[in-house]
């Protein structure tokens, strides 16, 4: 009877700690896709952690490290016609411990210019001295 006490009182609070944890990767997405759209890809991979462990696995294969990461980026969307406006439609958010979560999104590029492009993404995070970051970004 105790352990059904303590289920009741301690079950409700899981939900609460979840969603929290949900809110704070979704801010670092709406984070991500505000700095996008100012045209700030520094300001952008600042949420990617800055190691030479940031995997970014694309079309190209994979490329290593936070800065390897950036200059792919800026060599890929060199000007703001390239970069366009960027949408993220989150279609999950799946926690694996306390400390790291699975993210599976879509991701949308309005170019007037070059022409719209998108696909999916799938996202590791880590919190990381307090911070949620991206330790592995897989998009097509």
């Amino acid at each position: 009877m105790k352990k059904v006490i303590l289920f009741l009182i301690i079950f409700p609070f899981s939900f609460s700690l979840f969603a929290q944890k949900k809110s704070e990767i979704l801010e670092v997405l709406a984070r991500q896709q505000s700095n996008w759209n100012k045209g700030d890809i520094p300001a952008f991979m600042e949420d990617y952690w800055k190691s030479e462990e940031l995997k970014f696995i694309g079309k190209s294969g994979v490329v290593k490290g936070w800065q390897a990461t950036l200059d792919r980026y800026e060599k890929s969307y060199s000007n703001r016609d390239k970069m366009g406006t960027l949408e993220f439609d989150i279609q999950e958010v799946d926690f694996m411990s306390k400390t790291s979560a699975w993210v599976l999104g879509k991701w949308h590029l309005k170019r007037p210019v070059e022409g719209d492009i998108g696909g999916y993404f799938t996202l590791i995070f880590k919190k990381i001295n307090g911070n949620w970051v991206v330790v592995s970004d897989h998009t097509s």
